[in-house]
């Protein structure tokens, strides 16, 4: 059993990390707005045949939150990702992106309640440091690069920040492969409407740089989302939380190494602040002791 956790762990962090120079990948044949809507409905087909006979039992008082879920965790992340990589390397957005758990932790205690210890306050700001670091050094590095587009990453993150403690108070009585596949499924009309308005039916798809582009999208969505949530449900069910959230910093140690196998310039500034952000956010997810 302890091999397999770490199997799946493994598994996942080479999945999610691979996602960020996916993206990159596809943005060569088509643009942010394709890349998103394109995602979200591979990924929608797939785990609507995979929980069918789950979203069959929901009940209609969750399908607004449900709505709610879908719109601001998935939906508009989905899209920033793909514009702020039309800017930023995709091992930077990485990096960026592994802020994640200390957004949904500042989030947390602005409005579901949850407290803070001291060291996780320590933590917020080592990992704002650290981000401030990367920022304006990567700045430097790459002049011709537009950095303002961070913020698309930072947005991103929120929503999915938002979406966990959301999750978390509205839907204790539902598995997470019910709230998956409900979330995606709800998203594929929206996701059709975008798409049919940005002028892909309007490509050639037999170009080799279209339909190599939408391979990389079909992966991503497959491969990066469905298959990666199904597994991420697994391993929370035989691991504790906090292994299982450690995919986070792997994550972001396997986009970094596409990045520089992709040529991606990675200095040793960048990679301090790169430690220093995930440090934050190891120490900002630390509990508070409780005293006897």
């Amino acid at each position: 059993m302890k091999n397999i956790k770490w199997l799946l762990l493994f598994i996942l962090a080479l999945t999610w990390g691979s996602s960020f120079i996916l993206i990159k990948k596809a943005l060569i044949g088509l643009s942010p707005v394709e890349i998103g809507a394109l995602r979200i409905i591979f990924a929608g087909v797939i785990l609507f045949f995979i929980g069918f006979k789950k979203l069959k039992s929901i009940e209609k008082k969750f399908w607004k939150p449900l709505a709610i879920v879908a719109i601001f965790g998935t939906f508009f992340p989905v899209f920033l990702f793909s514009f702020a990589i039309t800017e930023i390397d995709s091992g930077i957005a990485a990096v960026l992106n592994s802020l994640t758990p200390l957004i949904t932790m500042v989030l947390g205690v602005l409005f579901f309640n949850f407290s803070f210890s001291k060291k996780q306050v320590l933590g917020v700001f080592i990992g704002l440091f650290g981000t401030l670091i990367l920022l304006y050094h990567s700045a430097i590095q790459n002049p011709s690069k537009n950095y303002f587009y961070a913020a698309l990453i930072f947005i991103a993150a929120t929503g999915y920040a938002f979406s966990v403690n959301y999750i978390k108070t509205q839907f204790k009585k539902l598995d997470s492969v019910s709230i998956t596949s409900a979330t995606f499924t709800f998203l594929i009309p929206p996701a059709f409407l975008v798409l049919l308005f940005s002028g892909f039916f309007e490509k050639n798809i037999s170009e080799e740089t279209t339909y190599t582009s939408l391979g990389y999208v079909f992966i991503l969505a497959a491969l990066g989302t469905s298959m990666a949530m199904l597994l991420f449900n697994k391993l929370i069910q035989m691991s504790s939380p906090v292994f299982s959230a450690s995919v986070s910093y792997l994550i972001t140690v396997v986009a970094v190494i596409w990045g520089v196998i992709d040529g991606e310039k990675v200095t040793f500034i960048q990679l301090i602040a790169a430690v220093l952000i995930i440090w934050g956010v190891v120490i900002a997810q630390k509990k508070k002791k409780n005293k006897d």
